[in-house]
Parts: C-alpha cells; sequence; structure tokens
C-alpha cells in the first residue's frame, strides 16, 4: 500500500512516532504525500538522528542573504534594474532593432525613443512605453513594438499624409488636409507639396485645390495660392503674373482664365497681374517693362497728319 498508516501493525499501547516529544499517532490518520518527506527529517531532527549535507549552513546563508536583497530591491524599486541586469548578460540583450514605415522620420529619432543603453534586456522591456514615446514623435500616427526574441525589437509606424505647405509670416509647416500642423517645413521632397499663404487658407484649400486641379495646365503652373482677407483667392503662377480671382463665382472664372489663355496666350504675355474681381471687365497690369514700352510706342506716333498743298488749275 503506498499510503502510510500511522498505528497499523502495533498493539495496544505500542508507541508511534513522535515529532520532538510530540505524538503523531491517531487510530488510522494517513499522512498526505506531499509531507512524508518533510516530517521524517523533521522527527530524525527530534531524536538526533538527522545528519545535515555539507555546507548547508552556506547555502542556507546565501539563501538568506538574497532573499533579503530581493525583499529589499522590491521595496527600493530596484526589481526591474535587476532583471535587466542579469537576463542582459544571459543572452537577452536588444542588439538588433528593424524599423518599418518611416518615411519622413529617421529612423534616429525613433531608436532615441526607445531609450536603448546597450544592456537593455528584451525580457524587461516596456513595449508599450516605447511605443507612447515614439507615437509622440510628430510625424508618427500610428506605432507599434514587438519583441522578437531572443535580441530584436521590431518596430512598425504609419506617418500622418501631408497635403501642403502653409506659409504664416516667416513661419512655414507642413500639414494634413484637415489643416492640423504635422511639422515645420524641413525640405527634400516637402517643396513639392501645394503652397499656400495667409490666415484661413488651409480651412479652404482642399476644395478650392480640387477645382483648379480639373485644369491640370493651370494648377502646374501655380506656385502659390493666397488667401485674401479671407474671403476669395490669389493665384501666383511661375512666371510671376499674380491672379486675382472673385470672392464670388470663382469656379467661372478659373474656366474663362483658362479658355484666355488657350485662344490668346493670355498668361504667357508681359503682364504683371490679371483682376477677375468685378464682373464685367477684365483688368490687364502691365509690368513696369512693358508699361514703359507701350508709353513710348505711344509717343513716337505722329500728332497731326502733314497736309497736302493745294493744286490751282
Amino acid at each position: 500500500m503506498s499510503a502510510l498508516k500511522w498505528g497499523q501493525g502495533k498493539g495496544e499501547g505500542a508507541a508511534g512516532p513522535a515529532l520532538f516529544g510530540l505524538p503523531l499517532s491517531s487510530g488510522h490518520f494517513v499522512l498526505p504525500r506531499v509531507l512524508r518527506r518533510p516530517v521524517r527529517i523533521l522527527a530524525r531532527l527530534g531524536v538526533g538522528d538527522f545528519q545535515a549535507p555539507r555546507f548547508s549552513a552556506a547555502i542556507l546563508s546565501g539563501v538568506l542573504i538574497a532573499s533579503s536583497s530581493a525583499y529589499g530591491a522590491y521595496l527600493g524599486g530596484d526589481v526591474d534594474g535587476i532583471v535587466q541586469g542579469i537576463t542582459a548578460r544571459t543572452g537577452f540583450a536588444v542588439d538588433q532593432v528593424k524599423v518599418v514605415g518611416n518615411r519622413q522620420t529617421s529612423e534616429i529619432d525613433i531608436l532615441d525613443r526607445l531609450e536603448l543603453d546597450g544592456w537593455t534586456s528584451l525580457i524587461g522591456f516596456n513595449a508599450e512605453a516605447a511605443r507612447e514615446r515614439i507615437s509622440s514623435l510628430p510625424w508618427i500616427e500610428v506605432a507599434a513594438v514587438r519583441k522578437v526574441y531572443p535580441h530584436t525589437l521590431e518596430v512598425r509606424v504609419e506617418e500622418r499624409e501631408p497635403f501642403a505647405l502653409w506659409q504664416q509670416g516667416n513661419d512655414l509647416s507642413v500639414i494634413e488636409k484637415d489643416g492640423a500642423v504635422i511639422a515645420p517645413f524641413s525640405g527634400g521632397k516637402q517643396v513639392l507639396l501645394p503652397l499656400l499663404i495667409g490666415a484661413g487658407a488651409p480651412a479652404k484649400a482642399p476644395d478650392f485645390l480640387a477645382k483648379i486641379e480639373k485644369y491640370p495646365e493651370l494648377a502646374s503652373r501655380v506656385k502659390g495660392y493666397v488667401r485674401v482677407g479671407e474671403r476669395r483667392w490669389d493665384l501666383k503662377l511661375d512666371n510671376g503674373i499674380t491672379v486675382k480671382l472673385p470672392e464670388d463665382g470663382e469656379d467661372q472664372a478659373i474656366a474663362e482664365l483658362v479658355s484666355m489663355d488657350h485662344d490668346k496666350g493670355l498668361l504667357s504675355r508681359d503682364i504683371a497681374a490679371v483682376d477677375m474681381r468685378l464682373s464685367d471687365r477684365l483688368v490687364v497690369q502691365l509690368t513696369p517693362e512693358a508699361a514703359t514700352q507701350r508709353e513710348a510706342a505711344l509717343n513716337e506716333k505722329p500728332k497731326s497728319l502733314k497736309r497736302k498743298p493745294e493744286t490751282k488749275i
């Protein structure tokens, strides 16, 4: 029988097992399996039969010191540092980082937000805290940080979508389609974005730019969209011409502008501005050079025609 029964095979009055002089037998009590060996050892200690293994005192002292140190580290909040130090030196130190999805954000900025020190353990690394730090970067919309054991971190990011550049005074910023500022202008491919100028421009720009894009030849020549008084638009073209659109009926004005340029080459002439703010007329402003030439040409015309002499018959 596998169970150890106390008091079996003994006559009445027979002495049963005792622990430190205290009897442990009680009828047919069966001691649970898990307690049998510890109770036997304690019983032998009580009668002086047990001999401790070699170095047991040193082992117990080490266990006591280690447990005391662990408890002290717990109270002092240093447990994470201890775990980091131990696991990093046993093959779990982060030595490779993969960054995917960044275009405007540099890998250096992302690595800086990971806060790795060369002995950072993958086991104790807080991926969620790192994700929040990376998400705070200007261009980052969504970030994910994943541990790949034994020693790799994988960072995936989705960046905000740039729509245009917005100039306010001397400040030039990259903005999203809803007008939210992403970051200051830093050059590179950002120069290809449409340039909006003036207060209130971002709010009205998406619809207005959609109208201009219906005419690719005109859209390719526009270098700046100026919001005037938060009421209407001026177009700054690549050859320096300014087109002043009306506050109302800008769709019709744009169509007429494109038609006149196609038929008469209006936007290729030596002019400084085309004023379309008046519904019943179009005003063209010459450049200073063109105005001077025109004035000189007018002055060269004879003021009066010479009269022919009369012929007598």
